[in-house]
């Protein structure tokens, strides 16, 4: 008898492990699961980062002291009473107020073109597209090259009687040159998802329109535009976030100069943070600029989106 309860107790286990999860909840838990990994991931390297800054632009931070007193506003008083820290915001809105629409004209445009290639669309499309994945550093310091004193650019204005430029070294050009490198890098982008858009329209659209009589300027103008609605908000945001956040080809075409004319809020960040150390200050700074990006965001979808029903 004794040996028999030892079984059945032995057994006990056994059965219980028999219970399993059904197959519906067991895929909603590896699905959970794998979701819970990247989200652990998200919010301890950007969400608890950025509420960590809040923290740190309200206190007199020094990385010597192990007291940080709060200071209030302070940093952001300080801040904007400090004309580079001012002429960096203006620079930012110089990139975005430029770049975006440029960037975007010409992705729209060379995605026009492709979409009416029947012949080698895949190997134009590559060709675009080499630009953006090669390292930003690189095409920096190509562009660079390209535009100091005696570079390609000076050589052929000289070959043809014209006066030599100084290009990144005016402060009244540099910036113009700075915005034209990050619109030549993401061309590539901006035509990968405009070409994607445009071939997602079906073309039913485009002949009832040929039938009513609308010729190519109207068709792209009153179905073209209105269909890629989604896709240029899309298009429009992402660029305005990455203009915005502008650092490693200000940083490596012109470090911020001439005379601060083409200093961004990154780069001024990182001045404050790395070079002069004033973490409160360029905490400040972060905050600043984490506000205009979630404020220009939320002001372009609600400007830009728009419902099309045809």
């Amino acid at each position: 008898m004794e040996q028999l309860e030892r079984l059945g107790t032995e057994r006990q286990p056994a059965v219980f492990f028999k219970k399993r999860l059904g197959f519906r909840k067991q895929r909603y838990l590896f699905i959970y699961s794998c979701l819970l990994i990247p989200l652990l991931f998200f919010l301890c390297i950007r969400i608890l980062p950025i509420l960590y800054s809040f923290n740190i632009s309200l206190r007199e931070w020094d990385l010597l002291s192990e007291q940080k007193p709060f200071v209030g506003l302070q940093n952001f008083i300080t801040l904007f009473h400090d004309p580079v820290f001012l002429q960096s915001i203006h620079n930012t809105l110089v990139y975005v107020a430029i770049g975006v629409p440029g960037q975007l004209l010409a992705g729209l445009i060379i995605a026009l073109l492709l979409q009416r290639l029947n012949r080698s669309r895949g190997l134009f499309r590559t060709i675009y597209f080499i630009p953006y994945v090669t390292s930003v550093v690189a095409v920096s310091w190509v562009f660079r090259w390209i535009l100091m004193k005696n570079g390609i650019i000076n050589a052929l204005l000289l070959h043809v009687g014209l006066e030599p430029q100084l290009f990144l070294g005016s402060p009244s050009q540099s910036i113009y040159w700075v915005i034209a490198s990050i619109i030549w890098q993401s061309i590539g982008f901006q035509m990968l998802i405009f070409l994607t858009g445009l071939e997602s329209i079906p073309s039913m659209y485009y002949d009832a329109a040929a039938i009513d009589g609308a010729g190519p300027w109207q068709r792209f103008r009153h179905v073209t535009v209105p269909l890629l609605n989604p896709v240029i908000v899309f298009s429009v945001i992402i660029a305005s976030i990455s203009f915005l956040q502008s650092f490693a080809q200000v940083l490596n075409m012109t470090s911020g100069g001439p005379l601060n004319s083409t200093l961004s809020m990154v780069l001024h960040i990182y001045n404050l943070a790395f070079k002069h150390f004033k973490m409160g200050e360029a905490a400040a700074a972060t905050v600043v600029l984490f506000s205009m990006i979630l404020l220009l965001s939320l002001l372009q979808l609600k400007v830009l989106n728009k419902k099309v029903d045809y």
